[in-house]
């Protein structure tokens, strides 16, 4: 019973830390009802690194095993789901319905609450990523403790992407203000759910079901596949989310000082053609889906199901996302979207779909 309230006192330790921690105060990209950009407050890679830190000196002293978060892993995501769908019938049902009661508890109500400066969507993010990253420490743990005459080093090349992956999210915290989730959609039990349980349960699936399995001794060439792999997913992810953050800032200046925008323009309204853009109209979500197989690779069991449970879940995720995506655009552009789908017609892959 304690393990299964565990989550509660964590998210509510980072949330303490993300509103008591000194932060950089910046307007986003989506405005209020009065037209008023809203702003955040982001600290969320100072709040993570003292979390961790937190947490460490906790195992170090002996107030927890360093690999508790393994042992109780069951007990806690079962806590965390109560207490996700919790939040999510707390912040769905008060609100005002959108559309039928199970579409709104699913999707949400509303799209941007914040709470006396702490916006709803960058903290569910930042508690799911600090989690995260405090379950794969101690899925690492758990296995060097079990083969400590031969670790595998895949787990360690695991834990170091995903970790980097965490990291550079939160380091460009600003850039996903100009992204789908924040522009598109509402907090309801898919993001709350999702960020709370989904997020720092599910996305370590690679590590959850090969921690326990001895080192596969996989060949030298392999890991480093692995790691190309991802970091290339991350080169057309972030690369492809940085120009936009730059165009969308400044529709005239070259990303990186070097890629034209080439931007499709009517009636005040701008497309982002050049660059990233213009290998496919989603990109970034190629980017996404590499990441994850750099990941699966990384622990040495290509054939184990578990690894790829992750990358097939952006598959499921990004393709309908894409098609929303477009159906929004097609909405909002009209014209100019047409003509950016035939300039750059692949949807996801280049040259192939």
């Amino acid at each position: 019973m304690l393990w299964s309230l565990a989550p509660l006192a964590l998210w509510l330790f980072i949330l303490a830390l993300h509103r008591v921690l000194p932060a950089r105060d910046v307007a986003g990209y989506v405005k209020d009802a009065s037209g008023e950009k809203l702003r955040y407050r982001l600290n969320g890679l100072f709040v993570f690194f003292l979390t961790v830190a937190a947490w460490a000196a906790a195992c170090h002293f002996g107030l927890l095993r360093w690999d508790a978060l393994y042992v109780y892993r069951w007990e806690l995501a079962v806590g965390a789901c109560v207490l996700g769908l919790i939040f999510s019938a707390a912040i769905v049902l008060p609100a005002p319905p959108v559309k039928g009661l199970l579409a709104d508890f699913y999707l949400g109500r509303m799209p941007n609450p914040q709470w006396q400066r702490i916006d709803a969507k960058m903290a569910l993010y930042l508690v799911g990523a600090t989690v995260l990253e405090l379950n794969l420490l101690s899925f690492a743990a758990f296995h060097r403790a079990k083969y400590a005459d031969d670790p595998s080093p895949g787990v360690l090349l695991y834990v170091g992407l995903f970790s980097f992956f965490l990291c550079e999210y939160l380091f460009f915290e600003e850039v996903h203000l100009y992204t789908y989730d924040f522009m598109a959609e509402r907090v309801g039990f898919k993001l709350g759910w999702g960020c709370l349980v989904f997020y720092p349960s599910f996305y370590g699936v690679g590590l959850w079901t090969t921690a326990d399995l001895p080192n596969p001794h996989t060949p030298a060439p392999l890991l480093v596949l692995s790691t190309v792999v991802f970091f290339t997913g991350w080169a057309l992810s972030r690369g492809a989310n940085l120009q936009k953050f730059t165009f969308k800032r400044n529709p005239e200046a070259k990303a990186f000082g070097v890629l034209n925008p080439r931007p499709l323009s009517a009636n005040g309204r701008h497309v982002l053609t050049g660059g990233f853009w213009g290998l496919s109209r989603h990109v970034n979500y190629l980017g996404e889906v590499l990441m994850a197989c750099g990941l699966a690779l990384s622990l040495g069991y290509p054939t184990h199901l578990g690894p790829w449970l992750y990358p097939l879940y952006y598959v499921a995720l990004l393709v309908p996302r894409q098609l929303d995506d477009d159906r929004r655009c097609a909405e909002k552009y009209g014209p100019l979207w047409d003509e950016y789908k035939r300039l750059v017609p692949y949807r996801i892959i280049p040259f192939i779909y």
